[in-house]
């Protein structure tokens, strides 16, 4: 009997753990950097990156934030619970739940990680701001160049962006740092990339294919914030405007969808935050493809600055470090902001070298500098160094991603490519959908998923030419996966 029993355990367990999709992969874990890319829906994704990098996240909560927070913690985690200080979209709040279920089902929660703290994490800035504490100084600082400026360099006047993120030099932090790469299979995003952390979902350091954003502190905030007005985490905010396929819904990817993202929280955020945005050159307007914001709890909400701002900074280059400039018109300059003016000479020729050189030689956190990265849209080139062999960022040599190929299971218009040799029809669909196949797709395992992330029919295929049968299926937006890839996306009328 002891031995039925320890079979139909057994059993039990493989076949759970072969009935639930991992919609996910770590592509590279080198150089202290892990890269992970995730698909699907939200609760899809959050799953495959808490399955995948459960020992990570634990890691991190458990040896970063549970001790910044230390007694408080449990004050920060009622801020979530209630609900009033700060608000939450329910998609991220799914997410947060299927973070913590695939870490449970690798068994790598070895906190007793919650949603909860997870949550906390991901909203952790705003939470310290509205318990009364200040962040540890992130010396963040962003030089973007662009049109003129490039003009006569490898760039021929396309934009560019280097960021460093200056951070406590906190080992726990140090060892867990991630690309995390998001394919939606909802409609109305695209892929996108977050830099960042393990158990990071928000958007501290982000990017899609046209548009990069992020987060510095105001450090020379000192007001106070205010409670129950439902802020939104800075972090979801910058997530948002990269997330949606088209924020504004104005046809176009560029630094609006980021002005718009912050302006619908017209009773500002938590805390002193400054944001850069950096789009294509081809956005038109100067405005359009490079943005610095201003933000805070108290007015001015919201204070957006161009190049157009008489900042000392020349031509088609906009810097940003951890002062207000325009708010106020305080025009507050560091040692940092003066060496990168006078570094930048007249602003011209500002190369994709040059402008990661007067970063790195100028602007530098120094041993606190934790991620060194540019972003160039319209050559396709995401380059990070990080904090590794005791080492800051900007002393390390970078690694090199091409964006297309980093986001490369979706163009973020169509959601899933076609794959070569595979074609489907017709689509709409009404009763049976066709596939046509090569050969050596054959024998390849398949599911149909719902835009709610169920599976409503599965298999393998059989023929070159295959059907599946749809009569029953409830109208709407479906994809079809075959291996562990996502593949088409179908409407059933």
């Amino acid at each position: 009997m002891k031995k039925i029993i320890i079979l139909i355990i057994v059993y039990s367990v493989f076949n759970g753990i072969f009935a639930q999709n991992i919609n996910g992969v770590i592509q590279s874990d080198s150089g202290n950097l892990t890269v992970v890319k995730v698909w699907g829906t939200h609760y899809e994704r959050g799953f495959a990156y808490g399955y995948l990098m459960g020992e990570q996240i634990s890691d991190l909560v458990d040896g970063y934030i549970k001790p910044v927070f230390g007694l408080y913690l449990d004050d920060a985690r009622q801020i979530i619970i209630d609900g009033e200080d700060l608000q939450i979209d329910s998609v991220y709040v799914t997410e947060a739940m299927a973070v913590v279920a695939g870490m449970d089902f690798a068994g790598t929660n070895y906190g007793n990680i919650d949603y909860i703290d997870g949550l906390v994490f991901n909203a952790f800035l705003d939470i310290l701001k509205l318990l009364g504490f200040k962040a540890d100084s992130l010396g963040c600082s962003s030089l973007m160049s662009w049109g003129d400026a490039t003009v006569g360099t490898n760039l021929y006047g396309k934009s560019v962006i280097s960021r460093h993120l200056d951070w406590t030099p906190n080992q726990t932090l140090i060892n867990n740092q991630v690309v995390v790469v998001h394919i939606p299979a909802e409609t109305d995003e695209q892929p996108f990339a977050i830099v960042g952390f393990a158990g990071q979902m928000s958007v501290l350091s982000g990017f899609n294919q046209n548009v990069a954003v992020y987060q510095h502190m105001m450090s020379d905030f000192t007001g106070f914030t205010n409670h129950g007005l439902h802020y939104e985490p800075v972090w979801l905010t910058l997530r948002k405007s990269i997330e949606k396929a088209d924020f504004n819904n104005d046809g176009v990817n560029n630094t609006q969808d980021v002005r718009d993202a912050i302006e619908i929280n017209s009773n500002g955020f938590a805390d002193g935050y400054i944001v850069t945005a950096l789009a294509p050159s081809s956005a038109g307007a100067d405005s359009l493809v490079a943005l610095v914001a201003e933000l805070a709890p108290q007015s001015p909400l919201l204070t957006f600055r161009s190049n157009s701002y008489p900042d000392d900074i020349p031509g088609d280059n906009l810097y940003a470090a951890n002062f207000e400039i325009k708010r106020n018109n305080q025009n507050h300059y560091c040692n940092r902001y003066y060496a990168v003016m006078n570094a930048l000479g007249d602003g011209l020729e500002i190369g994709e070298d040059e402008n990661w050189q007067i970063m790195r030689e100028n602007s530098n956190g120094q041993s606190g500098n934790l991620q060194f990265m540019q972003f160039i849209p319209e050559l396709s080139i995401f380059k990070i160094s990080v904090h590794r062999d005791g080492l800051p960022a900007y002393l390390n040599d970078p690694l090199i991603f091409d964006i297309n190929e980093l986001l490369s299971f979706s163009t973020g218009k169509n959601n899933f490519p076609e794959i070569s040799g595979i074609k489907l029809f017709p689509n709409p669909v009404n009763d049976v959908l066709h596939l046509k196949v090569k050969k050596k797709y054959i024998g390849s395992a398949y599911s149909v998923i719902s835009s709610q992330g169920s599976i409503v029919a599965e298999g393998n295929i059989s023929l070159e030419n295959f059907t599946i049968k749809t009569y029953q299926f409830d109208p709407g937006i479906y994809f079809i996966k075959m291996g562990n890839f996502p593949v088409f996306k179908f409407v059933k009328l």
